[in-house]
């Protein structure tokens, strides 16, 4: 191989690998929620996630379910339901409305969101009403 061509190659080769971690950066990542992970709140209405990038309002969205209750005995976990998502004014706050605010117990997240690059990606959290 000529060097010319050698340089060439090299020079294609790095553009090829710049350009491929630059999509892969592009995904959006959960920065912050409203309850955070872990955090022992006072009975939420909404929760707020903040994401990296703009989302698709169609294609994000999140399940809450219920995994305690005091004073029960569950077989498994409740899903809530009424949850009603939305995407906020900077696109990049995805808001879920409860019907009613949260009781006390323990719950989970499990959330999937759609920037403009069309990727899903998916994640999950918990958090306690006290």
């Amino acid at each position: 191989m000529h060097r010319t061509s050698k340089l060439c190659f090299v020079g294609l080769a790095s553009a090829a690998l710049v350009m491929s971690a630059g999509a892969a950066a592009a995904h959006p990542r959960l920065v912050s929620s409203t309850p955070a992970a872990g955090a022992k709140v006072t009975a939420p209405s909404a929760v707020e996630m903040h994401f990296s990038e703009p989302l698709i309002s169609a294609f994000s969205c999140l399940d809450i379910t219920r995994s305690t209750m005091p004073g029960m005995v569950m077989k498994g976990d409740v899903k809530i339901a009424g949850v009603t998502c939305a995407v906020g004014a900077d696109q990049k706050t995805l808001i879920a409305t409860l019907r009613t605010a949260l009781a006390p117990g323990a719950y989970r997240v499990a959330w999937h969101a759609v920037s403009i690059d069309t990727h899903r990606v998916e994640g999950a959290f918990a958090f306690t009403v006290k």
